[in-house]
C-alpha cells in the first residue's frame, strides 16, 4: 500500500508541477510582451490570459516532431 500511495503522491506531483508551469509561462511571456512589443512595433499591451494564449499557441505551432528511423 505505502507504494501505491507513492506513487499517486509522483502523480499529483506531476500534475501541480505542469500547472504550475503553465502559469509561469504564461506570466513570463505577457511580462516579456509588455517590454518590448509596445516599444518596438507600436503594439498594445496584454492581459495574463492573452500571454497565455500566445504561449499555447506557439508552443502548437512551433513544437518539434522527431521521427526515429530504424534502419
Amino acid at each position: 500500500m505505502n507504494k501505491f500511495l507513492t506513487g499517486i503522491g509522483a502523480g499529483v506531483l506531476g500534475i501541480v508541477i505542469i500547472i504550475l508551469t503553465a502559469f509561469i509561462t504564461g506570466l513570463i511571456v505577457m511580462l516579456f510582451w509588455n517590454w518590448l512589443m509596445p516599444l518596438l512595433f507600436g503594439l498594445k499591451a496584454i492581459t495574463y490570459i492573452e500571454g497565455w494564449g500566445i504561449a499555447c499557441l506557439s508552443g502548437i505551432l512551433f513544437k518539434g516532431t522527431t521521427t526515429i528511423s530504424k534502419s
